[in-house]
């Protein structure tokens, strides 16, 4: 029989019963402020929290402010809230968070009914969107003893609180999107959005909002690509939840929950974006910049681009490099289907075991084996035993069953194309295109690699005598010369039947014609043609006669810095594309701008863009407007190199210069005949399907104008009528330009 407890015993167990529960709170509240000093393991301070650490990557940017790529360990790339989906923002708060705008960081009331429901078997989880954002800012390590996790725990709710006090809820919810993993290498909302649905986080519709927000539960369980079925149900939860929010009507949720997922999936690697060979030079670039001028954090360590979120503004035109790139793929399979045609019924490979062997050296694969300890007879047998392996066809990679050995074979027959064009009025680089493909062959052709530059070089003679007094229409006989006094005697052959008898200057250049320009060389000496081209920032060009042929070897990217010199009036302009980098919150941390350099006068440097014009209107570069219907002011010059191991073709407009570069991996495989490895044939039609493109684009602002004639009158004459009369004692000049 129970016996009922006094009054005096119910206010003393009461009294014990307030005493605990205020102790406890007292204890707790003890705790807490002993976690909040540190007391158990430091806190992140405010400025922790102002700047976390996270492996943000960091955007490259191009002149019209559009992304190029990124640079990344996670692709990770912030945004504002104004950049952002209403869709994202209401499924979240309707899934995650439906007090998120009430409370201060910790919904208590929603904790308590949690920790009922998960007494009695219903697991769920009690973190308000504020807490999430403290625990994706502060990770928490791994494998964790109880105390520890309860620690822990409690710790995030005290930076949770920190983060509400300092930030508004729209802050804390764009940072929340900022720090979330949403697999396939996507961080973050922006990443997500393009990686997922190609898109971008402010054109997020609703049943893409709502697929993103669903991951949010299980990033594996509920991926679009691994469970396209199971994340479809979950995007139609998180649709359902917003409408038991409020925050969606029903007749909206009838209408989209049939839709399919519809996916634009695109992996995220750092290759991804257009100009990855530029990409790729402008990283160690920047890495040296760093490095040489002690560019480093506020508390001294080191800028990491793949983690530190920084801002690359540079000079590329987006839309120009897009182009590009499209012309080369467009015409290398044409020309790629011309040179195996060329060697039908010959084998390309005699006499070429040293260079195979070569190839096969500088492999990956023979370095792996090498560094697995492998002995050079294990090497060959692997080589030579068939294995699986994709291989870059210009119909798209390929897996195939094959030997390692046939696929140096493969590779060696294989032409390389690269290209850059540069405003030459600022030396800005407007586009840059490496090599044919950044993922399976790494080695940039247009700053990185250097290639005999051939005829591409005699316009340097041409300029030294135009600068000497010589006219374009000076005439000489087109016969072979010999130079002596460096060395043995020099006497060039011509490239193809030459153009019999006496021709001018300016159609010796046009047909690119070998004796004319060793006789100028011998008038005007090495000396000043080295000089010339050293000034127009090509390096170690030697003082030999044969430079005027273009014997010595020079990189993309130095020739047409050279050759915008001739556009720009005489000034050259080395060429930047790196124009400001600036930390993750806007600090600008290096900035360059372009230094120009009077180098030959205006006069000169006009006269020479007339004889690079007539290269194309009647001279080797012809072709551009009688088959490819360029009809427009452009100078160029076409280069050939010996066996046609190199195609060239150099090209001015008053507003773009562009250089392009045709040929095999190694100079031992090349075209037979001049006729179809000439640069006219193997670089030439990469610029035309360019140029046709820029053209074609208004808003890019590229003209028909012509080359501006200098103010103060051109004394160099130029007209061949004009010249004659000249020869012939007349006084009078004929106002006629042209040829």
């Amino acid at each position: 029989m129970n016996k009922s407890l006094s009054a005096q015993e119910t206010k003393r167990y009461s009294l014990v019963i307030w005493k605990i529960l205020i102790g406890g709170i007292a204890l707790f509240a003890i705790f807490i402020s002993m976690i909040g000093l540190g007391l158990f393991g430091a806190l992140p301070s405010f400025r922790d929290i102002e700047h976390p650490k996270s492996n943000q990557a960091s955007e490259i940017i191009a002149e019209d402010g559009r992304p190029l790529g990124t640079y990344f360990v996670q692709n990770r790339s912030n945004v504002t809230y104004k950049d952002i989906s209403e869709n994202v923002i209401n499924g979240l708060i309707a899934t995650e968070d439906t007090r998120f705008k009430e409370h201060s960081g910790i919904d208590f009331k929603r904790t308590f009914t949690i920790i009922g429901y998960n007494l009695i078997g219903k697991k769920q989880g009690a973190s308000t969107i504020t807490q999430q954002l403290a625990k994706n800012l502060f990770p928490r390590e791994s494998n964790l003893n109880f105390f520890s996790l309860v620690l822990t725990k409690f710790k995030e709710w005290i930076v949770a609180v920190k983060l509400e006090r300092n930030y508004t809820k729209e802050e804390i919810i764009t940072m929340y999107l900022n720090t979330v993993d949403f697999g396939n290498q996507a961080y973050g909302i922006k990443s997500a959005a393009r990686v997922y649905f190609n898109t971008t986080p402010d054109k997020l519709t609703l049943t893409q909002a709502a697929t993103l927000v669903g991951m949010q539960k299980g990033i594996t369980m509920y991926s679009p690509t691994r469970h396209p079925e199971r994340s479809r149900n979950r995007r139609n939860t998180v649709m359902a939840m917003m409408v038991k929010s409020e925050l969606l009507t029903q007749q909206e949720f009838d209408e989209q929950k049939e839709k399919p997922l519809n996916l634009h999936f695109n992996a995220a690697t750092v290759n991804d974006g257009i100009a990855p060979y530029f990409r790729s030079v402008l990283k160690n670039d920047i890495k040296n910049i760093f490095q040489e001028q002690s560019i480093t954090k506020p508390d001294g360590t080191p800028y990491d681009l793949d983690r530190d979120g920084l801002k690359i503004y540079t000079t590329l035109n987006y839309d120009m490099q897009v182009y590009a790139e499209e012309a080369q793929k467009e015409y290398m399979k044409i020309l790629q289907a011309q040179f195996i045609a060329s060697w039908k019924g010959r084998n390309p490979f005699k006499d070429k075991a040293l260079q195979i062997e070569q190839g096969v050296k500088r492999s990956d694969r023979y370095k792996s084996l090498k560094l697995e300890g492998k002995s050079d007879d294990e090497i060959k047998t692997d080589f030579n035993t068939k294995t699986e392996m994709s291989i870059f066809t210009w119909k798209g990679n390929i897996d195939t069953v094959m030997k390692p050995i046939d696929s140096v074979r493969y590779y060696k027959m294989l032409l390389r194309n690269a290209m850059m064009t540069m405003d030459p009025t600022n030396g800005h680089v407007k586009a840059w295109v490496g090599g044919i493909n950044y993922e399976h062959f790494k080695y940039d052709q247009v700053k990185m690699g250097t290639r005999q530059v051939g005829s591409t070089a005699k316009p340097f003679t041409y300029a030294v005598a135009i600068e000497n007094g010589y006219s374009p229409c000076y005439t000489v006989p087109n016969v072979p010369v010999t130079i002596d006094g460096y060395g043995d005697p020099w006497t060039p052959r011509n490239s193809g039947k030459p153009l019999p008898g006496n021709i001018t200057l300016q159609k010796a250049l046009a047909y690119s014609q070998n004796f004319v320009t060793a006789y100028l060389m011998k008038q005007v000496g090495p000396v000043a043609v080295s000089t010339l081209a050293t000034k127009m920032g090509i390096p170690n060009v030697p003082a030999f006669p044969s430079i005027c042929l273009g014997t010595f070897d020079s990189s993309i990217y130095n020739m047409v810095g050279a050759y915008g010199a001739f556009a720009n009036k005489g000034t050259y302009t080395k060429p930047i594309y790196l124009l400001r980098i600036e930390d993750k919150n806007g600090v600008v941390l290096f900035s360059q701008k372009e230094i120009p350099k009077p180098i030959m006068s205006e006069e000169v440097a006009y006269v020479m863009t007339r004889m690079l014009k007539g290269v194309v209107t009647n001279g080797t570069g012809s072709r551009l407007n009688y088959k490819y219907k360029v009809n427009a002011p452009i100078g160029a010059k076409t280069g050939t190199t010996q066996n046609n191991s190199d195609g060239w073709f150099m090209a001015i407009t008053p507003q773009l210069v562009t250089g392009i570069w045709t040929g095999c991996e190694d100079r031992a495989f090349h075209f037979i005949s001049t006729n179809q490895g000439e640069g006219a044939n193997t670089a030439l039609p990469i610029f035309a399907g360019f140029i046709k493109r820029v053209y074609a684009n208004p808003a890019l602002k590229i003209s028909h104008a012509d080359f501006e004639a200098p103010k103060s009158g051109v004394s160099i004459t130029f007209d061949c009528n004009q010249y004659q009369q000249q020869e012939e004692g007349a006084t009078e000049l004929d106002e006629k330009l042209g040829f």
